[in-house]
């Protein structure tokens, strides 16, 4: 295997390792491309064989795609993370902390809809928080531009709506 894609892909397993919450590809490419590592076409590689070694788990929405680290994966991590050099755990550490709460807030806020069968959408918006869900709610509409419309919102206006539910109810 090419040494540099083993460690695009220990560093993507790394970062995972280290947070407590899934990761966008938009996360992770944001790290691995301001620091210069590689390409963005080298990343979409190293994440996918991962995902094929069930490395990654991928949770596909229809907003984004979020990768969790498995248990074969953080295995991974644990016996190869000495290949990493000081310098990039350092640089990796460094993004993880200075991102910390907006990784967590963006991989917690999760929509996406499909069609149900009677011809319906059903739109499905969720808040997770430590993989529990603070809200999940589901809204069935007639059309899919409302579907779209709706679980593309969600990631605006989540805090709010979630806020206003829990003034009503409470």
């Amino acid at each position: 295997m090419n040494d540099k894609l083993a460690l695009y892909k220990l560093i993507i397993l790394y970062m995972l390792n280290e947070v407590n919450s899934p990761m966008t590809t938009a996360q992770i490419s944001e790290f691995v491309l301001s620091e210069g590592y590689t390409t963005f076409f080298k990343i979409q590689e190293s994440l996918n064989d991962l995902a094929d070694s069930d490395f990654l788990k991928i949770e596909a929405t229809h907003t984004r795609t979020l990768y969790h680290l498995t248990e074969e994966g953080a295995k991974a991590v644990h016996y190869f993370k000495d290949r990493i050099s000081p310098a990039i755990i350092q640089d990796i550490q460094a993004f993880l902390k200075e991102k910390q709460y907006d990784l967590q807030e963006e991989a917690g806020v999760k929509s996406n809809y499909y069609e149900n069968d009677q011809g319906e959408f059903v739109v499905r918006c969720r808040i997770v928080e430590n993989y529990i869900n603070l809200i999940d709610l589901k809204l069935v509409v007639p059309t899919e531009a409302e579907a779209k419309a709706i679980a593309g919102n969600w990631t605006r206006v989540n805090q709010a709506v979630y806020a206003r539910v829990l003034g009503t109810l409470l």
